[in-house]
């Protein structure tokens, strides 16, 4: 079966920092692009950040460029996303997501081209 599982989320105050992990499970997708969305409550799921897939190239949301860093260890079949000086409104569920139509592939942005997504992981921030 395959798998996508964050990890890193919880609760922690404005200006603080979160490091999230999406392990690979059942298959590999090393080569492959990936990407972090979030959806809020109430609002439609958004992208935040995608790497192509040897990690040359990267791409964020406006509301997160310059405090978030997306990365990926493609021997471990992980990605990441370190979130700093964070705001009460990146207070979301942030899923993970893989591209398994292209080999290597590059960056991408839309919800649409990505066809594997992990569960979710909470982040609250408070104020």
């Amino acid at each position: 079966q395959v798998q996508l599982v964050e990890s890193g989320g919880g609760l922690v105050q404005a200006g603080g920092s979160l490091r999230l992990s999406c392990a690979a499970s059942g298959r590999t997708f090393s080569h492959y692009t990936l990407g972090w969305f979030r959806q809020a409550p109430g609002k439609e799921r958004e992208f935040v950040a995608t790497i192509s897939w040897g990690g040359a190239n990267t791409d964020y949301a406006d509301s997160v460029k310059g405090r978030f860093t997306i990365s990926r260890n493609n021997a471990r079949d992980t990605v990441y996303l370190q979130m700093n000086s964070l705001k009460p409104e990146d207070t979301a569920v942030y899923y993970c997501a893989a591209n398994s139509k292209t080999l290597y592939g590059g960056i991408r942005r839309l919800s649409a081209d990505y066809d594997y997504w992990g569960q979710g992981t909470q982040v609250t921030v408070s104020s």
